[in-house]
Parts: structure tokens; C-alpha cells; sequence
């Protein structure tokens, strides 16, 4: 049950008149702040949303560089950064917008009318204009909107599992207290409201949930590590460089220039690349169900080793099935037909009678007299009008009509047998007379002892569809399942059994407080099977799971269970769950469709396999440059890139191909290990710089030497070294173009050229074409300051290129760098 709460003082709710209030007493209250909040937020605001895009870490330091490159006078490069920084927030900015929307319209379509009295007429008004002490009416089906006590003689059922998790009905009546959140399953009830709007039980627990959550997946983390470590070495090579043209007098106009070539070094381009695939990923999975509000979500999704659920209207759907039947005499035909011309009979609407019509469909028979099922009496009564004359039938639990069956009527053992496996088991048996009530007082309903068995009748809970499918693709693929419910263990243990699931030890709630966080994240992993918990022990359970390195994701649909989805790195909500545990989601399942997880899943084995390639290719070209600077540096040849064409060998190297390969990655294996990233890139990167500044020295002194220069007036050239740079980019930017062909879609390595894949080839001639377009175009040609080369040169640079991508193979293959340096970093062949 949920935390009870003090109640208001006497006058804020004492009229509670068949009359309710009158029409002066609600304006009086709502002018003295009484009136009903509206409902928490179904999703954060806009302007939150753009708080959160725009102040992140990386776009500070975007934002920072741009501003520094305005004011060295690049800025037509300070507006291209932006323009990067500008896009990746235009990505994130769209897909949370469009999940706010949905989500907006899904609450408006749920959202509730109440019944109120006011000046002795009932009327329907929202729920936030419920003032302290309205007298408010609930039916079967209606929503309860306000805590308060109920009043008059009416009994009810209260479905109280989002606020508690408990599948079972709770009886109300005179004095007993309802919360908002929760619904009349059965019968009517009239309560007073005294805790309206923030006050509420329901919003007092969901309170936590309107601090918005944002977890960093481990791709995230290792890329801001990645950023992080590159703009520390832009910032120590712009000081030694401005030390070193200080010293040597370099003019500014080249000090800029150069300053501008090292701030490239920063791959901002990574956090465009991930919004893209996280954007394309998010489009795919909307087709399948699933409303991705986070834009990290699915690749989150891809790292999660042990997923909690909640059972009641999460894994279940609140509605029984699967009706087994067992008759005391005569023919099963004969018992089924009585069955289920009772239940068409009765005007009860729970799902037990729900669940009957459907399995038995019978045409009904007039009613006579009636008692409503309660879960008070755990029994429920109809006289029909049968062609022979009027029958009394009594359905209910067997346990309590037992002590009134006739002398020597006995029950079959399967009542006890079908009870331990946490079916819902009902008994039908017939009356010689109608039993008797007060009434309206039907808890005081009283049983003759004369009750003839007629049979049994037994009901589990529905899976919801896929479900089981759906669990059972994660645990195929090592996913740890645990059920985190408010419901008895052993109903919960049941539910698991029919989900596939296997269940080691049942904890309740009370046992779950003496264990630690060791033990119960022990319990958790072998299976165990969780019930009565409060939602604070279901945080609790995510909470320890966490503190032992797993990655965690809990699916949940009340408001108990937001704690819990809080705490856990993704958290997962039902369509039809409250709004609060849909607000603070990663993911919404649309329509409750279970099946959506496994197709993200992929999607985000997708979204890490692509983004491995394209942390490679970055942190190659990364890598590679700041080499070659040092190593120009250290010889003392000039600076080798002009920024125009560092800008051209970075749109045509990782630029444009990063986002082929997050539109073509395939997803991983689910036990496929990725090849360290660092097992390629250092090889590929140390290749690169031999390459370069052989490249770079040979046109720029031999070249020269060749044709009676000395070395110093070949440096001291302005034209010679503007060729130099020419020759090194062109062949920088065929060896980058060569390097996508070794990355295959999925994030691994290959090591022959048969391994290759067809579309990264093509990407690479087409890439190809078009620089050398630009190359062979003067006024192309002069926009990214290169110099006209021969075709003798240009052949030269290919077959340059062409045996740097071969020594690149051997140094995978012989694996040189892991034998220097006593480590394992060989990069494994597809398929080996």
C-alpha cells in the first residue's frame, strides 16, 4: 500500500453533504489557493529541451574555439565550426522536440474527467479544478484524481498497482482513505478530497522525477575522453608554436595560419557523426514502436547486461487468460456453458468477469437479484431467470466458499495444486437461495451453508504480446532478467515461469530490507524473484546492481516505479503507464509492444559498430597530424598543411566518409568483441607520418636537388614549399581514402584485400573523382591553395600510396607494434 498522508484539518473538507459544494464555497477556495494544480509536466518544456542541446561540455568548447578563431581573423573557419556545432544541435534539437510532441499527444488522449458534486448536481469538470473538500463520484473504470476519504455506505475495489504495484483489487468504504493515481475497478464510491495537486501521495513520489536525468553511454564517455585529450594537446602545441614563431619572428598573418591547422586537430566532427547515426537509428525504430526520447537511448540499450521489470501492467497486461476448467459433475461442456452464462449475465466489469466473457461466450440470461464481487468478501452472487425457474450462483474464492458446501462435497486437489502456481483460481457453486445483503452494505453479504460445487474454474495472468520472445532474444544474448514487483512473490514467480524466465529465490519486500547491496545484487543476478517491494526498495535493487558495474535498464509503467527508472542507466516506459513514468523515460514503448526491444537492441549494436570506425579513422588522422608537426617541427622544414587544405583533407577523409559508415554499419555480434581501436589506429597513423614526411622532405629538397637548388634556398621558397604541401596533401588524402577500405561496417579491421566491402570501395572512387576534380580545376584548385602537379607526380603519389597500404597490411599482420611494445593488439579478421 501506498504511504499514507496526514489529512487536512477539519474545515478544509468537513461539508461532505450528499450536495457537495456549492458554487460560492469553490470560489472562496480557489481564491484561497485550493484550487488543483494541473498535472506534472508529460515531458520536459522546450525551453529545457534547448538548455540541455545547447550547454553541453563540448559545444563550451566549440563555441570557445569559434570565438578564438574570430579573433586570430579566420572567420570563415570560426563559421564552419559553428556550423558543425550548429547541426549536431539541429539533430538533437528535432528528435527530442518530435518525442515531445508524441508524448504530449498521448497525454492528452489519456488524460481524465472526474465527477464532482457541486450544489447537489454532479457535473464532469478536468481534474485540476478540483478544489479541497469537493465531493467527487467514481465508477468502475474512472480515475481517482485527488487523495481523500471516502464517504456513505458504497463499497468499492480500488486498482491501486501503479502507485503500489499489487495486481490485487484493494476494498473501500466508509472511512477508508483512496490516492490519486489510482482507479475504481469495481462497484462506486463517493470521497472527499483533502490532497489535491502537488500534495498528492502520487505526485509527492514522483517528485524526484522532474529532475530531468541524462546518462552518458560508454561510446559517449570514451568520445569526450577523446576530445578532451586532443583539445589538451591543441592547447600545449598552439603555446609551443607561439613560443617558437616568437623566437623566430614569424609573421603573424603564418602564425595564424598554423594556429588554425592545430585547433583541427580537435575531432568535433565525432559529435556530429553520433547525432547523425543516434538520428538515423531513432527514425528507424519509431517504424517499430518505440518513441525514443533520449538521443543516446538506443546505443544504451546495446550496453545493458541485466534488465529489471516490474510485472503488474508491464510485463502483464492487467487482464487474466488461459481459463483451465475442472468440473465437480457432469460434463465440462455443461460447466463451461454455466460459466459463461454467468458472466454475461453479471453487470460486474473486473477483468476476472472480463476474462470469463471472453473465454466462454455465452448469451445472457435476465437477472434477478445481484451481489457484486468484493474483495472484502472475495465472492460475488447472481440469480438468473432460467427456464426451470430462478438459480442462485455464488462465484468466488475457494477457500471462503468452502466451509459453506454441503455436507460431504469435497474439492478437487487441483484447487490447491493450480493456487501454488499463482493461478487465480475461482469456484462456482449453486444456492437453493439467494444469499442475503444490506443493502448497499454488500461487505455484510452473508453465504447459506448449503453450496453445491459445481466446479473450477482457474485464470493467469496475460503476457503482453512478445514478451516472452522479447526476453527470451535477451537472455540468448546474456541479459540478466529480474522481476521487480509490488505483487505477491509467488504471483510474480508464476508470471515469470510463464515468461520463460527462471526463477531462483523469491524475496519480499521485508526479506529485501535485511539483505546488503551484495547480496541483494547477487539475488538479482541469479534470478531472483522480487515482490512487495515499496519503490524505494526497487531503487535500492538498482541502485546495488550499479554499484557493481552493471549497466542496468528497468521497464516500468506506474508511478512506483519511477524511482527505480531513475536510478537505472536506461529506463523504459509503457504507453499506457502514468505520465510521470513516461516523462522520465529514455524510451517509450508505443502501444506497449514488448517487440520494438530486440530491433533497437540491433539498432544500437548498429550504432557502436559504425561509431568504431569512425573513431578510427578519426583518431588516425588525428594522430597523424600532430607527428607530423612535431616531426617538421624537430627537423625545421616549415609547417606542412595551409589551413584550406587541412580543411579539404578532413572533408574528404573522415568528413564525408564517417557519415557512409554510420549509415552503413551493421550491428555487432552480441558476443563480437571489437578490435582495439588503438591496434589500428597507431599502426595506421605511424604509417601515415613515415609516408608525409618522406612525402613533404622529398619535394621539398630532393626535388629541388635535383635540379641544382641548395636545401636552404628549397626552404626558404615560398613557392617550393607550397608544392611540398600540395604533393603531402594529395597524398594524405590518398592514403586516408585507402585506410575506409580496411574498416568494415560493423567496426572491424581487415587485413586483406578481399575482405573489403563494395560500398567503401565505391565511396572511395567516388571521393577520389572529386578531389581529383579539384586538383585538375584552376579556380577549384586555388580555393583550397594547391599548387598544379604533373601526371608524373600524381602517379608517383598513387604508387606512394599504394605501398604505404601494403606496409600498412604487413604491420597488422606481423602485429610489429604489439611485439615492441609487450602488449596484444593484433587486429583480427572477420570471421576468424
Amino acid at each position: 500500500m501506498a504511504t499514507p498522508v496526514l489529512v487536512r484539518p477539519a474545515e478544509e473538507h468537513a461539508r461532505a453533504s450528499p450536495g457537495g459544494l456549492t458554487s460560492a464555497e469553490v470560489e472562496r477556495r480557489r481564491r484561497a489557493g485550493g484550487k488543483q494544480s494541473p498535472t506534472p509536466p508529460t515531458s520536459r518544456s522546450y525551453a529545457k529541451i534547448v538548455r540541455d542541446n545547447l550547454l553541453t561540455f563540448i559545444n563550451a568548447v566549440l563555441f570557445g574555439l569559434a570565438i578564438a578563431l574570430i579573433a586570430l581573423g579566420r572567420t570563415s573557419d570560426a563559421l564552419i565550426s559553428v556550423g558543425v556545432v550548429a547541426v549536431n544541435i539541429a539533430v538533437g534539437l528535432v528528435q527530442e522536440i518530435r518525442a515531445k510532441r508524441v508524448l504530449d499527444r498521448i497525454a492528452v488522449l489519456t488524460r481524465p474527467r472526474v465527477t464532482v458534486v457541486r450544489d447537489g448536481l454532479q457535473q464532469m469538470i478536468d481534474p485540476w479544478e478540483v478544489v479541497s473538500g469537493d465531493l467527487l463520484v467514481a465508477t468502475a473504470g474512472d480515475q481517482i484524481v485527488a487523495d481523500g476519504v471516502v464517504v456513505g455506505n458504497r463499497v468499492a475495489d480500488v486498482d491501486e498497482s501503479l502507485l503500489t504495484g499489487e495486481s490485487d483489487r484493494a476494498p473501500k468504504g466508509n472511512g477508508d482513505r483512496v490516492f490519486a493515481g489510482t482507479f475504481c475497478a469495481g462497484g462506486t464510491l463517493e470521497y472527499v478530497a483533502d490532497h489535491i495537486g502537488p500534495e498528492s501521495t502520487a505526485n509527492k513520489l514522483a517528485a524526484s522525477a522532474r529532475a530531468f536525468r541524462r546518462v552518458l553511454t560508454p561510446l559517449q564517455h570514451e568520445i569526450n575522453r577523446v576530445v578532451r585529450v586532443s583539445l589538451a594537446v591543441v592547447m600545449l602545441f598552439e603555446v609551443l608554436v607561439a613560443l617558437a614563431n616568437a623566437l623566430d619572428r614569424t609573421s603573424l598573418v603564418d602564425s595564424v595560419r598554423m594556429a588554425v591547422v592545430i585547433a583541427g586537430l580537435i575531432p568535433n566532427g565525432l559529435f556530429l557523426a553520433i547525432a547523425v547515426a543516434y538520428a538515423m537509428s531513432a527514425v528507424r525504430i519509431v517504424g517499430r514502436g518505440a518513441l525514443v526520447q533520449q538521443a543516446n537511448a538506443i546505443e544504451s540499450l546495446s550496453h545493458v547486461d541485466v534488465l529489471c521489470l516490474d510485472k503488474t501492467g508491464t510485463l502483464t497486461t492487467n487482464r487474466f487468460t488461459g481459463a483451465q476448467t475442472l468440473p465437480s459433475s457432469g460434463s465440462d461442456a455443461e460447466f463451461r456453458r454455466v460459466l459463461g452464462t454467468y458472466a454475461a449475465s453479471s453487470s460486474d466489469s473486473n477483468r476476472t468477469m472480463t476474462a470469463l466473457r471472453t473465454a466462454f461466450p455465452e448469451p445472457p440470461l435476465p437477472v434477478e437479484d445481484e451481489i457484486l464481487f468484493s474483495s472484502a468478501r472475495k465472492w460475488s452472487a447472481v440469480t438468473l431467470a432460467e427456464p426451470a425457474g430462478a438459480r442462485h450462483y455464488i462465484l468466488g474464492a475457494p477457500d471462503v466458499l468452502k466451509p459453506h458446501l454441503r455436507s460431504g462435497a469435497l474439492l478437487p486437489e487441483e484447487a490447491e495444486q493450480w493456487a501454488s502456481t499463482g493461478l487465480r483460481v475461482l469456484l462456482l457453486t449453486r444456492a437453493p437461495g439467494q444469499p442475503q445483503s444490506d443493502g448497499d452494505a454488500d461487505a455484510d453479504a452473508s453465504l447459506p451453508y448449503v453450496l453445491e460445487p459445481l466446479g473450477l474454474v482457474a485464470l493467469c495472468e496475460e503476457l503482453r504480446p512478445d514478451a516472452a520472445q522479447t526476453l527470451a532474444e535477451f537472455a540468448a544474448v546474456g541479459v540478466q532478467l529480474s522481476l521487480l514487483s509490488g505483487d505477491d512473490p509467488q504471483t510474480v514467480a508464476a508470471v515469470a515461469r510463464q515468461a520463460g524466465m527462471s526463477c531462483g529465490r523469491l524475496i519480499s519486500g521485508c526479506e529485501s530490507t535485511q539483505l546488503d547491496a551484495d547480496e541483494l545484487s547477487e539475488t538479482a543476478l541469479n534470478g531472483g524473484v522480487f515482490g512487495r517491494l515499496a519503490p524505494d526498495q526497487k531503487e535500492k535493487i538498482i541502485s546495488a546492481l550499479r554499484a557493481r558495474g552493471h549497466y542496468v535498464a528497468m521497464i516500468g509503467d506506474g508511478v512506483n516505479d519511477v524511482p527505480a527508472l531513475k536510478a537505472a542507466n536506461l529506463a523504459i516506459a509503457m504507453e499506457s503507464g502514468t505520465a510521470v513514468s513516461r516523462a522520465v523515460s529514455d524510451i517509450v514503448l508505443l502501444h506497449d509492444n514488448f517487440g520494438s526491444l530486440p530491433f533497437a537492441l540491433r539498432e544500437g549494436q548498429r550504432i557502436r559498430g559504425g561509431m568504431h570506425a569512425i573513431l578510427k579513422l578519426f583518431l588516425t588522422r588525428v594522430l597523424y597530424m600532430a607527428m607530423l608537426i612535431v616531426m617538421t617541427a624537430v627537423v625545421d622544414i616549415g609547417f606542412p598543411f595551409a589551413p584550406r587544405q587541412n580543411a579539404l583533407l578532413t572533408l574528404l577523409t573522415v568528413g564525408i566518409p564517417t557519415l557512409a559508415l554510420a549509415a552503413w554499419a551493421r550491428p555487432m555480434e552480441p558476443r563480437q568483441q571489437s578490435a582495439s581501436v588503438f591496434g589500428f589506429v597507431l599502426p595506421a597513423a605511424c604509417a601515415l607520418a613515415v609516408m608525409g614526411m618522406s612525402v613533404y622532405m622529398g619535394y621539398l629538397l630532393l626535388v629541388p636537388l635535383l635540379h641544382g637548388q641548395s636545401a636552404i634556398e628549397a626552404i626558404s621558397s615560398t613557392d617550393l614549399r607550397s608544392v611540398a604541401q600540395t604533393a603531402l596533401t594529395t597524398a594524405s588524402i590518398l592514403c586516408g581514402l585507402l585506410l575506409i577500405l580496411f574498416v568494415q561496417p560493423h567496426g572491424e579491421s581487415i587485413s586483406s584485400w578481399r575482405d573489403m566491402h563494395w560500398k567503401h570501395a565505391a565511396l572511395a572512387l567516388v571521393l577520389t573523382a572529386g578531389f581529383t576534380i579539384i586538383a585538375l580545376v584552376p579556380r577549384l584548385r586555388a580555393m583550397f591553395e594547391l599548387q598544379p602537379l604533373t601526371s608524373a607526380d600524381f602517379i608517383l603519389l598513387a604508387l606512394v600510396a599504394m605501398v604505404w597500404a601494403a606496409g600498412l597490411q604487413q604491420l597488422w599482420r606481423w602485429d610489429l607494434l604489439a611485439r615492441l611494445l609487450g602488449t596484444s593488439t593484433r587486429v583480427q579478421r572477420v570471421g576468424t
